[in-house]
């Protein structure tokens, strides 16, 4: 198995895949994370029933280690990869339907959390190859890429096509469609990409990735269960992992509250305390303003590890990852008009978010995961974050209703404070080595 990691890496390039891999690990949860609020926003929903019901369904994305050892013992991770990818294509098909029955906001929701199953999978499997095929040098020189295309993802969904949707609802209304029917109309044709890019993206991976690794020697059911516990009791023996545990919650902790709300608030009337911007203006935002200062953050910050180490780096990561929710604080209070304050403001927050999220992921990567069954590790701490922010994210549109916009964004900026804290005594198990050394 060795030879044929060996093999693989000397074959294919990363680049070959690794920004493909990522981009289709980011589409399934961006659109289930955050375009949903806008979709069901559009349709009538509130923003309490929103929130929580988009957060709840993320839960395959905390609970996927449960079924990670599985994907250790049968077939390769490629497969899973490829399959996840296609299945979530054509969920993403069922969803444009669903829009169309009276129970659309149910039967949408039980389709979405489907495809957060298929794509909690893909990401177990995903990160597996990743690991697998890159040695750790390479894990850091490539993470910029890997955090720049997963993310390229939500700037595609969040910006591209959420300005698509606006156009075409627009389109619909012109010729005559009532509002409701040209924004069902709209959604429709916007998650049908989504269904096609997953679809070729599949077919891709068929020749494009790399294996990833065989399966391992057991292959029974009890195997798996008996793989499960002995992946659970060796995570919590590992050195330090309470206080990884803590950094991993607490880094996120403002993402978790603001994800939900920003869409909404960007969308809601000046009267309520929003911006009340269109889709289209908030299409045109981040798919331009936000994606070039994504796309550089990301990029500068994985070169940045690489050369001077994570050790030496993290805390800088963390306060250009955290401070910059100030952004949205700024705007709830004076509401501009100006695109370009608008604008700007979304650049700063892109910038410091795709800066500081390769942060967290290389740090599960190399801190946590490493071991015998660091596939599975990486798993469970990938879980563990989006536990929190699966749970803040539930809570966040009861606590933007309860204290206004204004306020509710100056509460997350307090919620920050822990990360700072933490991530400036987090100790490290291994050491890592920039490549000038």
């Amino acid at each position: 198995m060795n030879q044929l990691t060996q093999n693989s890496r000397q074959s294919l390039s990363p680049l070959r895949w690794v920004p493909s891999l990522y981009f289709a690990m980011g589409l399934p949860f961006v659109v289930l994370n955050m375009v949903s609020a806008v979709l069901f926003k559009d349709l009538g929903i509130s923003d309490a029933q929103i929130a929580f019901w988009t957060s709840l369904i993320m839960w395959p994305w905390t609970i996927k280690f449960l079924w990670s050892p599985f994907l250790e013992i049968f077939r390769t991770k490629k497969f899973f990869v490829v399959t996840t990818q296609l299945l979530s294509g054509i969920l993403f098909g069922l969803a444009a339907l669903s829009l169309h029955l009276p129970s659309f906001f149910a039967v949408t929701i039980a389709v979405f959390a489907v495809v957060a199953f298929s794509g909690a999978t893909h990401d177990i499997a995903a990160d597996g190859v990743y690991m697998s095929e890159l040695t750790t040098q390479d894990q850091a020189k490539y993470i910029g890429w890997q955090g720049a295309f997963y993310n390229l993802a939500k700037l595609v969904a969040t910006g591209g096509l959420v300005w698509f949707a606006g156009f075409l609802y627009e389109g619909f209304s012109a010729v005559g469609a009532a509002t409701f029917d040209a924004y069902v109309r709209s959604w429709t044709v916007v998650l049908a990409i989504f269904c096609g890019l997953l679809v070729l993206l599949g077919v891709y991976h068929v020749r494009a990735l790399p294996a990833g690794g065989g399966a391992a020697e057991r292959h029974s059911l009890r195997d798996g269960l008996s793989g499960l516990k002995e992946v659970v009791g060796a995570f919590f023996q590992k050195k330090h992992i309470w206080y990884y545990l803590g950094f991993i919650i607490l880094y996120r902790l403002g993402e978790g509250f603001v994800m939900k709300i920003v869409p909404l608030f960007l969308k809601a009337d000046t009267a309520s305390g929003g911006l009340g911007l269109t889709n289209q203006q908030i299409g045109l935002y981040y798919g331009t303003f936000g994606a070039g200062a994504f796309l550089l953050g990301s990029l500068l910050a994985g070169y940045y590890i690489a050369h001077r180490g994570l050790r030496r780096t993290l805390f800088t990561l963390c306060c250009i990852f955290n401070l910059p929710f100030g952004v949205y604080a700024l705007l709830a209070w004076f509401q501009p008009s100006s695109m370009w304050l608008v604008g700007g403001g979304i650049v700063v927050e892109y910038f410091g978010y795709g800066f500081g999220f390769v942060g967290l992921t290389l740090f599960m990567m190399q801190q946590v995961a490493p071991g015998r069954h660091q596939m599975a590790h990486y798993a469970f701490a990938s879980g563990i974050m989006n536990l929190s922010v699966m749970l803040t994210g539930m809570a966040s549109g009861f606590l933007s209703d309860l204290m206004s916009y204004r306020i509710f964004f100056l509460a997350v900026m307090l919620a920050t404070i822990p990360a700072f804290v933490i991530t400036r005594l987090v100790p490290f198990t291994y050491d890592d080595k920039p490549n000038d050394k």
